[in-house]
């Protein structure tokens, strides 16, 4: 059988690729275990400069396997999976020091939708879309959907979406702001690829900088955001790519960076 999750790295960059496309790639317990896992490692890698979460078939991710959970519920069992995978997966992805690009082939729904939005940067297939869909099987929401929807569009669309979920299509994700590019399908994989191939041959430190500026910033005063500014700034100022690009700007040369 192969397995759920693939995981790659090469050249500072880890590729993680859901790999159920015969179940649309609906996360069942051995898909977010793998998941999980493949992410964590990608964050504790500092070899790792940068992660492409993507997904093989025709879509992205359609969030909870419903197959696998009619089961968990006949059996009495609870909804656990929010701690146990959910909560870790959408936090490895939008804490970890190093940027983090979706290419979401296909559909993004629930949790699938959620991973995306917790991303960096997302890069859409003109094919794609997106539904939050939880209420639809009288569920809240997770994955971090009531932090990054409220972000990306406003607590008034958030709403909307969520209490009235909908197939976004790429074309609207990318006007309400969901989405930073779309691409014809068949470009896909080569862009979202070149997208973060670039971020893996960046700042790392300044990139892991202004990804911890944003998200404090986010629900911080202006007094706390330019407290963790200078925080920040004096760690990328330290680092090994700040002196070499200076040196480089100099020189008037293209800088070199090693991700130190």
């Amino acid at each position: 059988m192969a397995d759920s999750v693939l995981y790659e790295v090469g050249d500072g960059l880890a590729t993680v690729t859901l790999n159920r496309p015969e179940a649309m790639n609906a996360l069942n317990t051995t898909t977010k275990n793998e998941l999980r896992d493949a992410l964590r490692e990608a964050a504790a890698d500092e070899g790792v400069r940068a992660v492409l979460l993507t997904a093989g078939g025709r879509a992205f991710c359609v969030g909870q396997d419903l197959k696998e959970h009619v089961e968990v519920l006949a059996a009495g069992g609870g909804l656990t999976t929010v701690a146990e995978h959910y909560n870790p997966i959408t936090t490895a992805i939008a804490t970890m020091p190093k940027p983090v690009v979706a290419g979401i082939n296909g559909v993004a729904a629930g949790a699938g939708a959620g991973f995306a939005f917790a991303a960096d940067y997302r890069v859409a297939a003109d094919t794609a879309s997106f539904n939050t869909a939880f209420a639809g099987v009288a569920l809240g929401t997770d994955s971090g959907l009531s932090w990054t929807l409220p972000r990306l569009v406003g607590a008034g669309r958030a709403a909307d979406l969520l209490l009235f979920p909908r197939s976004v299509p790429a074309a609207e994700a990318l006007s309400l702001g969901l989405v930073h590019r779309v691409v014809p399908a068949a470009e896909l994989p080569a862009e979202a690829l070149a997208v973060a191939r670039k971020l893996a041959a960046g700042p790392t430190v300044a990139y892991a900088a202004i990804k911890a500026a944003l998200a404090f910033g986010a629900d911080h005063s202006l007094a706390e955001a330019l407290a963790m500014e200078d925080v920040l700034q004096t760690r990328a100022g330290a680092s090994q790519d700040h002196r070499t690009a200076v040196t480089a700007f100099v020189n008037k040369q293209a800088p070199r960076f090693e991700g130190r």
